[in-house]
C-alpha cells in the first residue's frame, strides 16, 4: 500500500553554504557540540564520498572522544577491507587523530548474510540508543540509509512499531545486500541532519519535500519528522 507523506518545504531548515569545506566545518561543529553535551554520546554516520570532508573536520575537534561511540546508518554486507565498506571509510577518515579514541560498533559481522547477522547487529545497536546524533545522506533516487525504493524489506525498515533496530535490505539499485538502521531509531536521534551536495541533490530534495508516496522517495519519511531534520547543502 502506498503511503502519502505530507511534507511542507517551509518546515525544512535548509542551511546553504558556498562550498563543501565550509559546510563540513559547520556540520562538524554542530555534531561535536551535541556529542560534548553528553557524558556518554553515540553517533551514527553515513558512507559515500560526500561525508569525507565532514569526517576529517569532525576528527580534528577536541572533545572527549573516549566517551563517544560511533556506528553507521547503513553498510554494504562486504568485508571491512573492501573499498565499498562504509566501516572501512569511517576508520580511514573519521577514526583518526583525536577521534581515534572513540569506540566503533560496526553493523556488519561475521555472518554470511545480513539476514543471518541481523540478530547480532540488532543487539549491538540496541545498547547505543537513543543516538545523540545521526547524520544522513540522500541518493539520486531519494533513498537514505538503505531505504531503497523497491527494497525487499523497505516496509519493515520504515515500520513505526517493528521493535527492530536494524533491517536487512536487498534492492536492484543497492548492488550488494545491505543492513540499515530502521526509521524509528533514526527519528529518535537527539540531533538529526541531512548532508547533501550539488544542484541535482537540491532538485531531488525539492521533489521529496512535496507530498507523495514514501515508497517512491523514502527520504520523505525522514523529512516528515517533527521537528524536521536540519539540512546542510552546498553546490
Amino acid at each position: 500500500m502506498t503511503q502519502a507523506i505530507p511534507v511542507m518545504a517551509a518546515q525544512a531548515a535548509i542551511h546553504a553554504f558556498a562550498n563543501p569545506e565550509t559546510l563540513a566545518a559547520t556540520l562538524a561543529e554542530m555534531v561535536a557540540n551535541a556529542l560534548a553535551a553528553q557524558p556518554k554520546a553515540t553517533l551514527a554516520v553515513s558512507g559515500g564520498t560526500t561525508p569525507v570532508k565532514f569526517f576529517k573536520a569532525l576528527a580534528r575537534i577536541p572533545i572527549n572522544w573516549s566517551a563517544v561511540t560511533i556506528t553507521l546508518v547503513d553498510d554494504r554486507w562486504v568485508p571491512k577491507t573492501s573499498p565499498r565498506s562504509n566501516a572501512g571509510l569511517v576508520k580511514k577518515f573519521l577514526l583518526q587523530g583525536r577521534a581515534a579514541a572513540a569506540k566503533f560498533v560496526p553493523l556488519v559481522n561475521k555472518a554470511d548474510t545480513p539476514e543471518a547477522g541481523k540478530k547480532t547487529a540488532n543487539a549491538a545497536i540496541a545498547s547505543l540508543l537513543p543516538f545523540t546524533a545521526a547524520i544522513l545522506g540522500m541518493g539520486d533516487d531519494g533513498h537514505t540509509g538503505s531505504f531503497f525504493p523497491g527494497g525487499d524489506r523497505l516496509a519493515a525498515a520504515l515500520a513505526p512499531d517493528s521493535g527492530q533496530c536494524v533491517e536487512s535490505m536487498r534492492a536492484p539499485a543497492a548492488i550488494e545486500p545491505r543492513i540499515t538502521l530502521t526509521l524509528p531509531v533514526l527519528l529518535e536521534a537527539g540531533y538529526l541532519a541531512l548532508h547533501i551536495q550539488g544542484q541535482a541533490k537540491r532538485d531531488i530534495l525539492a521533489a521529496a519535500l512535496q507530498p507523495g508516496p514514501v515508497e517512491d522517495m523514502p527520504i520523505r519519511a525522514i523529512l516528515a519528522r517533527q521537528p524536521g531534520p536540519e539540512i546542510f547543502w552546498c553546490p
